[in-house]
């Protein structure tokens, strides 16, 4: 694997053309974004939830190593289709919702990085700060239906949970197994639109 820097244009080397790339300003669009997460659960299955509210902006600059996003995650807006598993989530057991209303992504850097595009950038929840990359895929920019101009982009990536103090759980039986996973898949499909 090798990490090659970005250079001016429109096509990244070892990822390939961007399609329809234009440098601005964007605002995340809610209603067609999709922030979801996956988590292991009593060890044999997955339980799936997203976060319903949130916004954020992207700059993609003239060079695409210069563009940069921010985020911002409304957690007491966690949505895993069981109400009394998400007020759980919300208490000081996981997200502490109380005094850590919010979660930021904030990014530090664009590179390739075998054949992928990652965004480096701060993750931070309950307090703590620390670097996460995204992977990237950039899906193209267009029109819409409504005069204006969108843009695509899916990201994914996996996190320990327990890194940012999210550290409760509860043994299965006497077997060594927990209800809840360490690990936290997590997929974001973003629509964006470009201000005017």
């Amino acid at each position: 694997m090798t990490t090659t820097a970005l250079r001016p244009g429109r096509a990244l080397p070892e990822y390939g053309e961007l399609p329809g790339y234009q440098a601005g300003t964007w605002t995340i669009d809610p209603v067609h974004s999709d922030l979801s997460f996956t988590a292991r659960h009593m060890m044999v299955s997955k339980v799936r939830g997203a976060f319903r509210t949130f916004a954020g902006e992207i700059v993609t600059a003239d060079n695409p190593l210069n563009s940069s996003a921010t985020a911002t995650i409304d957690i007491s807006s966690i949505d895993t289709n069981n109400e009394q598993r998400d007020a759980h989530l919300r208490t000081s057991d996981f997200f502490d919702v109380e005094h850590h209303p919010t979660m930021t992504y904030r990014s530090t850097g664009l590179r390739v990085h075998g054949g992928d595009i990652v965004i480096d950038g701060d993750l931070t929840l309950r307090g703590v700060t620390k670097t996460v990359p995204l992977r990237l895929e950039f899906n193209g920019i267009g029109p819409d239906a409504y005069g204006g101009t969108r843009a695509g982009f899916t990201a994914t990536t996996t996190i320990n949970r327990r890194d940012f103090g999210v550290n409760w759980n509860a043994a299965i039986g006497s077997g060594g197994g927990v209800v809840v996973g360490d690990k936290i898949a997590l997929h974001l499909e973003i629509e964006a639109v470009l201000d005017t």
